[in-house]
């Protein structure tokens, strides 16, 4: 059977629809583009080491799991790798790759729609294919509901799947209707594009599942046609599985935020995704208002969502349904559902119940039959329509970009839509610390604990504003809060140590400093505390001890050497107290305590050299 063949359309008028279409993103997404980096931005590019080196090939294409939204994507973190090479860490470069893969996959959609919507299983389209196609691929690129996988630089794991995803789509459609040599270019691009999406994000596991789908619907007509005519290349694509399984079996359950076991059950994650699914429909419909981050909340009464878990069975099962009597209807109901099953279903993500980038490809199935139905109603008069529409959802998606500007104005935004966020308030505390803003630091801690009173995280932070404003006494229960709830936390024994010693209580800190270093051998500050309560409690050798330790793990910590120098001085050994004052001086020339004791040393040198020994 020929492959059916779409309307004439002049080329120039497609490239001027792709060339406004890309435009059109641009002019949205540019003022994203001066944000800077935020929330997950900082353990997958900031603190990610992996990306510091692009001949590393190793390193690049194994991040690890702690590197949040890349880790265990290599491909993910090659292009980050890339962006580091060339720019560092200016979040300029990462945000315009952003940028470029958002406007690719509008780009590929669009070719995908206008092929689609022109085969003779759409004959409502007619004509318009390519102006409903550059309509519905306009209205997805600019939908606000996107915003998140676009404008918040990490989430390029979201948006880079989604161009793979759409690209392994649109080369099946050209190699089936295209002839030989050019055929077998287009199922190599459509195999590639589907291997890479498996490097880049789980989601596509389902990639080669839809693509059967489509070619039973859109260009078969049968599943077994379309196992007769291309059973080889959906094979191609189930092979791509075996890299995808291998990643999923080295990333050990991500790092212990994905999979079973992990303190959420699949009955309560399914009980949860009611209600998210639901709300995604719901801000696919009116996007408003968007939030970056709902939390680890999990539902465990199933009469809480009965009316959502109501609403989703029926539209499964009308799905079913249709995809036996009307399969292109039934065609867009799984690509909504096959897409957000792997997140959203019943393996539990625990750092993150709910999350809007999540609707980035499912969204296009509800946007596509919200275009087709618009325009089986109104005809061509739909048209007008969809570009008010388009205008309304970049205005919405331009004010949107602004939430991402920073991490106060991030997590402000956040409160604003759900004041009762621990987390949100809890990051804002840690934003507003970095800031220099104490006083209203402490203000979002507080907040943040009474929401959740045993944050052993939280009551750290609170203790270290206190202890920065001169509240020791609050600090101190603070700290001991957080031992209370995390007795392992060897920064809170430190700084305890620490806070006791200003006390005036050197033997209670030295128990602190201990205790850290039973937990953490190698920790530097509590080396130089433990140091410092030695010498308060006249303990000589053992504070040389320490402050030697602490210089072999960081030989870079001037104090540390300044404090050594002060000891040898006290102690009468002063050719070792001034080698200890020169590499202090060495270190941090600008210390001028370090040299003036230097010169105390040196007099006692050299009139110890000159005095001559008493009587035996």
């Amino acid at each position: 059977m020929p492959p059916p063949r779409s309307p004439a359309v002049p080329a120039w008028r497609v490239r001027l629809a792709g060339a406004a279409l890309a435009c059109a993103v641009v002019a949205t997404y540019a003022t994203s583009l001066t944000n800077g980096f935020v929330f997950d931005d900082t353990p997958g590019i900031v603190r990610n080491t992996t990306i510091r080196h692009l001949t590393d090939w190793r390193a690049v294409l194994s991040p690890p799991q702690q590197a949040a939204g890349a880790g265990g994507r290599p491909f993910v973190n090659l292009t980050l790798a890339v962006n580091y090479a060339l720019g560092g860490l200016d979040p300029r470069g990462y945000h315009l790759v952003n940028l470029g893969i958002h406007i690719l996959a509008a780009l590929v959609l669009f070719g995908l729609l206008r092929r689609t919507l022109a085969r003779p299983v759409m004959v409502s389209a007619g004509g318009g294919a390519p102006l409903l196609a550059a309509g519905a691929a306009l209205l997805w690129a600019l939908h606000p509901l996107a915003t998140e996988s676009v404008t918040f630089t990490i989430q390029r794991n979201e948006s880079l799947m989604g161009l793979f995803y759409l690209l392994t789509l649109y080369a099946f459609v050209r190699a089936a209707d295209a002839a030989p040599p050019a055929a077998s270019r287009w199922r190599l691009a459509m195999a590639g594009a589907c291997l890479l999406g498996m490097l880049t994000k789980e989601v596509m596991v389902t990639a080669p599942v839809l693509v059967w789908l489509y070619d039973r619907t859109f260009v078969s007509g049968t599943f077994r046609e379309a196992w007769r005519r291309h059973g080889r290349w959906h094979l191609a694509l189930a092979a791509t599985w075996l890299p995808l399984a291998l990643l999923v079996w080295r990333g050990a359950e991500r790092g212990g935020t994905v999979g079973f076991g992990l303190g959420v059950s699949s009955w309560q994650y399914a009980l949860t995704q009611c209600r998210a699914i639901v709300h995604y429909l719901r801000l696919a419909v009116w996007p408003h208002p968007l939030v970056v981050d709902y939390g680890t909340a999990v539902e465990t009464r199933w009469l809480a969502v009965l009316p959502q878990a109501l609403l989703l069975f029926a539209l499964v099962g009308a799905t079913l349904l249709a995809l036996r009597r009307r399969p292109v209807a039934g065609f867009a109901g799984a690509w909504f559902f096959a897409i957000l099953a792997p997140s959203s279903s019943v393996v539990p993500l625990t750092t993150q119940t709910m999350a809007e980038h999540r609707m980035y490809l499912p969204l296009v199935a509800l946007v596509v039959a919200a275009v087709v139905g618009l325009q089986r109603i109104a005809g061509r008069r739909v048209f007008p329509v969809l570009l008010a529409l388009a205008v309304a959802f970049g205005w919405l998606t331009v004010r949107r970009n602004a939430a991402y500007r920073d991490e106060i104005t991030l997590w402000r935004d956040t409160i604003a839509a759900f004041p009762g966020h621990y987390r949100a308030h809890y990051d804002l505390g840690v934003a507003l610390d970095g800031a220099g803003d104490i006083p209203e630091a402490v203000a979002q801690f507080q907040v943040a604990l009474r929401l959740r009173p045993d944050s052993s995280d939280a009551h750290y932070n609170l203790a270290n504003e206190y202890v920065r404003l001169g509240r020791l006494d609050e600090a101190k229960a603070e700290y001991e809060a957080t031992l209370r709830y995390r007795p392992d936390s060897y920064d809170a024994h430190s700084n305890l140590g620490n806070l006791l010693r200003l006390q005036g209580r050197p033997a209670e800190a030295l128990t602190h400093f201990e205790a850290a270093l039973r937990l953490k051998p190698d920790l530097v500050a509590a080396y130089v505390g433990k140091g410092n309560a030695d010498v308060e409690l006249q303990r000589s050798v053992a504070a040389i001890q320490d402050y030697v330790a602490a210089l072999r793990l960081d030989p870079t910590d001037a104090e540390a050497a300044y404090d050594l120098g002060n000891v040898y001085l006290r102690a009468g050994r002063y050719a070792e107290a001034i080698a200890a004052y020169d590499e202090a001086l060495r270190l941090k020339p600008e210390l001028a305590p370090a040299r003036q004791n230097r010169e105390i040393a040196r007099e006692r040198a050299a009139r110890a050299a000159v005095t001559p020994p008493g009587p035996e």
